[in-house]
């Protein structure tokens, strides 16, 4: 986990019609090699930080929601540069609009963050080698094994908000 010294962090999309700011350190960074997000982002795998969506503050631009289909088939909501196309963030059904997946290689620094834990690697490119000392598991893995406590904690506070969310989906 970065130092929260580094934030925030700002962002965009390659023709700067969208600019976000990251105001403190996301929950978690997964890099994942699943064959969905390979064939999604066209590389060997998907580098996304998750933060409360709160925590992201829109600068410049509207992203426009683009419904995708997800390896879930629960789907997810992906927000698009209306001009470049740049994928900048997702919200997966779970959490939904309450928690970002921001791409960061979208941020202007995105060296800063690292991955936290390598999943989905039973699936990953064979010429993709995974550093040392950094966690990697072959598909998902146990939030309450990896997550800091400080994650966890802002993870917990979450749950009424998102267990409302859900219930409003189940209640059309």
């Amino acid at each position: 986990m970065p130092a929260p010294d580094v934030f925030p962090l700002e962002g965009g999309c390659d023709c700067r019609y969208i600019r976000y700011r990251m105001n403190t350190p996301p929950l978690f960074v997964n890099c994942c090699h699943c064959r969905w997000c390979q064939r999604e982002s066209g590389a060997s795998f998907a580098l996304n930080a998750m933060i409360e969506a709160d925590r992201v503050l829109l600068l410049a631009g509207q992203p426009e929601i683009v419904d995708t289909p997800s390896a879930s088939g629960a789907g997810q909501k992906m927000a698009r540069c209306p001009h470049c196309r740049i994928a900048l963030w997702s919200n997966y059904a779970g959490a939904g609009p309450l928690v970002r997946f921001v791409r960061v290689g979208t941020l202007d620094q995105p060296d800063l963050l690292p991955p936290d834990i390598h999943i989905f690697t039973q699936s990953k490119q064979p010429w993709v080698v995974l550093p040392e000392g950094t966690p990697s598991v072959p598909e998902y893995y146990d939030l309450e094994r990896y997550w800091p406590a400080a994650s966890l904690a802002r993870r917990q506070a979450m749950l009424p908000a998102i267990k409302a969310y859900q219930a409003s989906l189940r209640d059309g």
